[in-house]
């Protein structure tokens, strides 16, 4: 099943982050996606003619995250948007990030 077909899934911890060749695996399907240097969250820079147009994606990028229950880091500015995603219950990259950065890239 495709990352933007799947839903997020409540997650307490107690599990391993996703090692750096299981995120490069799962980073092959959110294109413009990238790696932190230190493996433990990916982001996106997002561009856009104008201020109001990046705060209409950031309010579609909250809504998403509200149904999906997992919710990115993001950082407003005029034209542009970054969204850096992560899941703070493992310290790290879980299926979550890609799923969520997959419906993003939908939007």
């Amino acid at each position: 099943m495709r990352l933007v077909e799947k839903h997020c899934v409540p997650c307490e911890g107690g599990v391993p982050p996703l090692s750096r060749e299981s995120a490069g695996g799962l980073l092959k399907q959110t294109p413009g996606w990238k790696l932190a240097k230190d493996g433990l969250s990916i982001k996106r820079d997002f561009k856009f003619k104008d201020f109001k147009s990046a705060l209409d994606f950031v309010n579609k990028v909250g809504a998403l995250a509200e149904a999906e229950g997992h919710h990115p880091d993001i950082e407003l500015g005029w034209g542009r948007v970054k969204v850096t995603t992560f899941t703070h219950a493992v310290g790290g990259l879980s299926e979550n990030d890609f799923i969520l950065a997959a419906k993003i890239n939908k939007l």
